[in-house]
Formats: structure tokens, C-alpha cells, sequence
């Protein structure tokens, strides 16, 4: 355990005040290389996780029951876990593995549920109760959790509403408003409110080969600029580079990583081939 977590009474505690981060929960699991920034508050009435070689940016505050999020977790920063409606049994969160949250808001009045492989672009919010004048004038009250299933990537802006639920794989368009199950798998969806757009077809071995190749073309360019050269050979699927190797479909990897293989890595990401390892991703080239 941590030396800066300690019991207090019922509670958990971890404190640092060097760098105002404050976690109190009923119990306490920090995975292994955890990242946590600047001016974190994290208050919850059960559980808070977070697991390994996941980072917490700055100015994150989380309420709640419980809160519960995987590996290889990331947050640029900003993010807000609570709001109205924390305090209640079912304010519970939970995010699998290998899922990225940026400066959103996720409201948990009732359990908001995330899948793994889960991206939230910029300003998308998650609503799970609506409500403002009575209820006994006719005056609608909503209390609903929201799902999102493995693979969904969140468009910019936006918004999930109570009892909103997405399958797998899909693609929600920016400033896009979800009230319901969206249940076509690997498909676009977009709008106010989201409708599909278009299924996602697969793309055969020859258009995937000439898109690797175009992508480690690009990548090249990108190394040049900044004065490092990798050695790097495609024999599809697997990617050689120095002496780590990849395998672009499956995602799996074995060898020895450096910083330039890092670099790749995380180029390759922008391409949604996310490789984790146990080195960290790094938006910035550091040699």
C-alpha cells in the first residue's frame, strides 16, 4: 500500500499536499504506475480504483458511491464525476480498461456503466436524471443509468441523456444527442436526436496492407522532423521497429521498447492501433 494512504476511522485516506490531491473512499486501490496530477479531489462513500498505468490529469473532482475505473486509463485533465445526485446508493461508476476521458462531465445520479476501448472527445456530457418544476403537476422526472459498450468512441459535444445505452463499436458524430438504445453494432451514428448514419464495412487485405504502408510513410515524415530514425520493416501484419515488434491487428507485441518505438507507438494510435505496454504513452517526442 501506499505510504500517503492511511485509515482514518471508517475511511481511507490518500493525501498529497504538495500537490493538493485528496482521496477519501472506503477503500483505496491505486494500480500500479498510477499518474496522478495537480489539484485532484476524489470523495466517495464506497470504493475508488484506478488501475494500472492509468493517469488522472489535473483539476479532476469525483463524487460519488463508488468509483471504479481500469487500466491503462487516461485523462487529459478537467474531469467531473458527480454532480448533482452524488450522494445517492446508486451513484456508482464503472470504466473498464484502456478507456480515455477528457475534461467531461459524468453525471452518476444513477450507475453510469463504460466498456473498455471507450473514447469521450472533448465536452461530451453523460445525464443520468432530469428534472426541474413538480412532478405532481404533470411535469416530467427522469432517473435512468447510461451504458456504453466496448469500442464506442463519443463525438465532440455530446450528450448522453437518461437511459441512454450504446453497442459496441460504434461512432457517435459530433454535438450528437442520445436518448435511447442505439443498438446497430460497428455503424455511424449522428444527429439530434443520434440516427444512423451508415454501417462500417471492412476493408480487404490489399487496401489494409497500402494503408499501413501510407501510415508508416507518414510517420517517417513526422520522425525526420524531429531528428530521429527508427529502423522499421513491415512484413503484414507485423511491424518491426528496432527491436520491437507489433502486430496491427491483433494488437499484440513482444521485444524490447525504446524511446523511438514509443514514438511510433503513439503515432500509430492516432490511427485507433492502440498498442499498451508498460511504458506510458507520451504526446511529446523525448529523446
Amino acid at each position: 500500500m501506499n505510504d500517503s494512504i492511511f485509515k482514518n476511522k471508517i475511511d481511507m485516506i490518500y493525501e498529497d499536499k504538495k500537490k493538493n490531491i485528496y482521496i477519501k473512499a472506503k477503500s483505496i486501490e491505486l494500480g500500479e504506475k498510477v499518474s496522478l496530477g495537480d489539484n485532484i479531489r476524489i470523495t466517495t462513500k464506497g470504493d475508488f480504483k484506478i488501475g494500472d498505468y492509468s493517469r488522472l490529469g489535473n483539476d479532476c473532482n469525483f463524487e460519488g458511491n463508488n468509483i471504479l475505473i481500469g487500466k491503462h486509463f487516461y485523462n487529459s485533465g478537467g474531469m467531473i464525476v458527480g454532480a448533482g445526485g452524488q450522494q445517492y446508493p446508486n451513484a456508482n461508476l464503472t470504466i473498464g480498461d484502456r478507456c480515455v476521458v477528457h475534461k467531461n462531465i459524468i453525471n452518476i445520479c444513477e450507475p453510469v456503466i463504460i466498456g473498455n476501448d471507450v473514447g469521450f472527445s472533448g465536452k461530451v456530457e453523460v445525464i443520468t436524471h432530469g428534472f426541474w418544476l413538480s412532478a405532481l403537476e404533470g411535469y416530467p422526472v427522469s432517473f435512468k443509468g447510461v451504458n456504453i459498450e466496448d469500442g464506442v468512441i463519443l463525438g465532440f459535444g455530446s450528450t448522453l441523456l437518461m437511459g441512454a445505452s450504446i453497442a459496441k463499436n460504434i461512432v457517435l458524430g459530433a454535438h450528437s444527442l442520445v436518448t435511447k438504445r442505439l443498438d446497430e453494432e460497428k455503424s455511424i451514428y449522428a444527429g439530434t436526436p443520434a440516427k444512423l448514419i451508415r454501417r462500417i464495412e471492412d476493408i480487404n487485405l490489399d487496401q489494409r496492407i497500402e494503408l499501413v504502408e501510407s501510415i508508416i510513410v507518414k510517420y517517417k515524415e513526422i520522425a525526420k522532423y524531429h531528428e530521429i530514425h527508427p529502423v522499421i520493416e513491415l512484413k503484414y501484419p507485423y511491424i518491426l521497429i528496432n527491436k520491437f515488434r507489433i502486430n496491427v491487428i491483433t494488437f499484440e507485441h513482444e521485444g524490447s521498447e525504446d524511446n523511438e518505438t514509443d514514438s511510433f507507438r503513439d503515432y500509430f494510435r492516432k490511427w485507433g492501433i492502440r498498442i499498451y505496454t508498460k511504458r506510458p504513452f507520451n504526446t511529446h517526442f523525448e529523446f
